[in-house]
């Protein structure tokens, strides 16, 4: 049996675009949610989820960080897929013609130049592809939507204008989670990202001597996000992405000295850095 790839949105969706690359022979079950997507894994649904975590113009994804430190999965691989955008309507609709535009709210907020040249109305749609399939389902050539390029063909649309994003750097990392991945062995030459999940202890000044394990040992962090636990004003979790594998002797030294600072510290995965990381340093 092939490997089985759950992903948040309709066929057409960015998610869908990255799964066909990542995993070119897999089989894919598209989801309402991410919450969802995650609970189709655990649930033994499906084998591997794809999962949007941050955007280089939107920021990071509502929510995904929370859920996936909660899902028991672990991470084994991440991408990144630059986002282009169409402006998609009913065949034979002009762009004088559209009031009202559709499409998710993070794809809303990286269109909004076009958006506002015309004063067009905005609707939120759980994904992009689904805003297409609406468009087709309403008939209405008032009506148009931001979706990838993928889905004018598949849903019977004309692509009014291209590439409609604010940003043409506009970029989506993605990161692919599974039961149990284990963490693979440190290999010379490779660059790698450990993604950890950590909760400081209730003393002064705890998350400054945290991070400074980092610091003091030169361990590079690519991202930090916090968020409450348990609706608590006091009591907060962090994620981090920390350039190294926890075999190499200064990541190793680091996690050492951040667990003597903080209440727990939990591997959520680690993988293979992705070439476009090289790629951002030489741009």
């Amino acid at each position: 049996m092939s490997t089985v790839v759950a992903y948040q949105g309709e066929p057409g969706c960015n998610s869908a675009a990255v799964s066909a690359a990542m995993f070119p022979t897999s089989r894919t079950l598209p989801c309402s949610t991410f919450a969802d997507v995650l609970f189709a894994v655990s649930e033994g649904k499906a084998d591997i989820a794809l999962i949007p975590v941050e955007n280089s113009s939107a920021g990071r994804v509502a929510d995904v960080h929370q859920l996936l430190a909660s899902s028991g999965l672990r991470m084994f691989a991440e991408s990144f897929l630059p986002i282009r955008f169409d402006l998609v309507a009913l065949p034979g609709t002009t762009i004088e013609e559209v009031r009202t535009v559709r499409s998710h709210v993070h794809a809303l907020g990286q269109c909004r130049k076009i958006t506002q040249e015309h004063g067009w109305r905005t609707l939120v749609t759980e994904d992009t592809a689904g805003a297409a399939r609406e468009i087709a389902e309403l008939g209405d050539p008032h009506e148009a939507a931001f979706a990838p390029p993928a889905a004018a063909g598949l849903y019977g649309l004309d692509v009014l204008a291209e590439a409609v994003e604010d940003e043409h750097h506009n970029t989506t990392r993605f990161l692919a989670l599974s039961q149990g991945a284990p963490r693979p062995e440190r290999a010379e030459g490779t660059a790698y990202i450990t993604s950890l999940l950590f909760r400081t202890r209730n003393i002064p000044a705890s998350l400054y001597k945290a991070l400074g394990a980092f610091a003091s040992n030169g361990v590079n962090l690519t991202k930090i996000e916090s968020y409450q636990l348990g609706g608590s004003f006091f009591a907060s979790q962090f994620y981090v992405d920390i350039e190294g594998h926890p075999e190499e002797p200064s990541v190793a030294l680091a996690l050492e000295e951040l667990s003597f600072f903080s209440a727990e510290v939990r591997e959520l995965g680690v993988y293979a850095a992705h070439p476009y990381r090289a790629q951002l340093l030489t741009d």
